[in-house]
C-alpha cells in the first residue's frame, strides 16, 4: 500500500464560528507586510564613512571660496534688487499678479500630473499659442522649466550619430541636454561661426545641430545668429538658440532674437524660452516647426514623464505676455538701463560688459573678492548676482547685475554709485 504523508490537522471551524481562523494556505490573509518597515536582523549597520567623500569636496571648495549657501529672500525686502532675472518689472504688477491668482482659483494649486494625462488646461493652450504667434513660430511647447525644455529639445531632436555643435559658453542646462542625447559633441570657441564650419565640414553630412544661446548669461553677448544659420544651411543642419534672455528684451516689443535676426518661423530653427525672466513666472517651452513640436509632445521625456506646469504659473506668464504685447516699450526700456548700467560703471574705472541685452557684468579678481563684494553691495542697499565658478566658463568670477525695465533714474544712479564703491571691499 501506497504510503501517504501525513498532513497536519486542523479542526474545521463549524458554519459561522470564527473562534478558530482558517490555515494561510486556505485563506491569505487581506493584509500586508509593510515594505518601508525595517525587521530586525535584516539590515546591517549603516557604514559612517559612506559620504565622507563630500566633506573632502566641501573642504576643497571652502578653500576655494566656492562655498554656496541659501539665502531666504523677505517678501518686503528694502533692497534694490538687481540680482533676479525681473527683467521688464513685472513679478509684482497687478496684471499678474491678478492672472496667476485667477488661475489659481479656477484650476486649483496643481496642474496634477503629466501634460498627457490630465495637466493640460485651456490656460496651457492659449499659453502656448500667444507665445508662438508673439515670438514668430507656428507652434510651441510649455514645459515646467526651461531647464527642462532645453533637455527635451536636445534629447529628442538628436541622438547617436547626430552631431551636436556646441558653443563653450552655452548654459549649463544645454550641457547637460548634450550629456543625455548620446550625440556627438562637438565644442568650439565662444562665438566663432567660422569654428562652427570648420566642425560642420569635418563631420561630412548625416544630422547635426548647432546649439547657441542667444544672449550669453554671464556678460550678456549676444550670439552672431545670422553668421550660424548661413553655417547650418551650408551643410545642412538645423539651428537650436536658446533664448532666454533675448524674449522680452531683444526684437520688435521684446519678440526676441530669433525675431530680431529674421530667423523666427524658418523650417530649419528651434528655440527655447524661459517663463521665470522677462514673462514674470516661472516654466519654460520650445518654438518650432509645427511637426517638430509635435514630435517633442509624444517624444520627450521631461514633457511624457514630468508633471505640468502649474496654473499658477501658466496664469502669470500669460498676464505678463499680453501686458507686454500691449506696451513693448518696457524692452526698448530694459537695453536702455543696461547700457546707462555699462557706461556709468566703466566710467568709475570697472572692468564692465558692453550688453546686447539687459544683462551686464563686472569682473571681479577672485572668487572671495566677489563674494566680498556682492555682500557689501547688499549692506549699502543694493542687491546684485555673484557669479564664481562652475557658473562662469571662462574661470574668472564677476558681478552680474540685471538691468530692470522699471528702474527709475535715481535707482540707476544708486546702482552705479554702490557698486563702484564696493569695489573697494572686493579689492578692485
Amino acid at each position: 500500500m501506497a504510503q501517504h504523508p501525513v498532513q497536519p490537522t486542523t479542526p474545521t471551524p463549524a458554519p459561522g464560528d470564527r473562534s478558530i481562523p482558517a490555515p494561510d494556505a486556505a485563506a491569505p490573509s487581506t493584509s500586508r507586510t509593510d515594505p518601508y518597515r525595517a525587521r530586525p536582523g535584516h539590515v546591517a549597520p549603516a557604514p559612517t564613512a559612506v559620504f565622507d567623500w563630500i566633506d573632502r569636496r566641501t573642504q576643497l571648495r571652502r578653500r576655494a571660496g566656492l562655498t554656496r549657501q541659501l539665502r531666504p529672500r523677505p517678501a518686503d525686502e528694502p533692497v534694490l534688487d538687481l540680482a533676479g532675472n525681473d527683467y521688464l518689472g513685472l513679478v509684482r504688477h497687478p496684471r499678474v499678479v491678478r492672472a496667476a491668482t485667477e488661475a489659481v482659483a479656477r484650476w486649483g494649486g496643481g496642474a496634477t500630473g503629466s501634460r498627457l494625462v490630465t495637466g493640460t488646461t485651456q490656460l496651457h493652450l492659449e499659453l502656448e499659442e500667444e507665445l508662438a504667434d508673439f515670438c514668430g513660430f507656428e507652434a510651441a511647447l510649455v514645459f515646467s522649466s526651461g531647464y527642462t525644455a532645453n533637455l527635451a529639445a536636445l534629447t529628442a531632436l538628436t541622438g547617436p550619430g547626430t552631431l551636436i555643435v556646441f558653443d563653450a559658453y552655452n548654459h549649463a542646462s544645454l550641457v547637460d541636454g548634450c550629456r543625455l542625447s548620446r550625440a556627438k559633441v562637438t565644442q568650439v570657441p565662444h562665438r566663432e561661426p567660422a569654428a562652427v564650419r570648420t566642425a560642420l565640414t569635418e563631420h561630412g553630412g548625416g544630422r547635426a545641430l548647432v546649439v547657441t544661446d542667444s544672449v550669453f548669461s554671464v556678460d550678456g553677448d549676444a550670439a552672431p545668429l545670422t553668421e550660424l544659420v548661413r553655417a547650418c544651411r551650408a551643410h545642412g543642419a538645423a539651428l537650436l538658440v536658446d533664448d532666454a534672455h533675448g524674449l522680452g528684451v531683444v526684437g520688435d516689443g521684446g519678440s526676441g532674437a530669433l525675431s530680431a535676426a529674421d530667423l523666427a518661423g524658418s523650417p530649419d530653427v528651434v528655440a527655447t524660452v524661459t517663463l521665470s525672466k522677462s514673462l514674470a513666472s516661472q516654466g519654460g517651452a520650445v518654438l518650432g516647426p509645427r511637426r517638430v513640436i509635435r514630435h517633442l509632445t509624444e517624444t520627450a521625456r521631461t514633457f511624457v514623464f514630468d508633471t505640468g506646469l502649474a496654473p499658477a504659473s501658466v496664469g502669470a506668464a500669460l498676464g505678463a505676455l499680453r501686458l507686454l504685447r500691449e506696451e513693448p516699450e518696457r524692452a526698448a526700456r530694459a537695453r536702455e538701463v543696461a547700457r546707462r548700467l555699462s557706461t556709468g560703471l566703466a566710467a568709475a574705472g570697472l572692468e564692465a560688459s558692453v550688453p546686447d541685452a539687459a544683462v551686464v557684468s563686472v569682473r571681479a579678481p577672485s572668487p572671495q573678492a566677489a563674494v566680498t563684494w556682492a555682500q557689501a553691495c547688499r549692506e549699502a542697499g543694493v542687491a546684485v548676482g555673484c557669479f564664481r565658478p562652475p557658473s562662469t566658463p571662462d574661470r574668472h568670477s564677476r558681478l552680474r547685475l540685471t538691468a530692470r525695465g522699471d528702474l527709475t533714474d535715481h535707482q540707476i544712479e544708486q546702482a552705479v554709485t554702490v557698486v563702484a564703491r564696493g569695489a573697494q571691499c572686493g579689492g578692485t
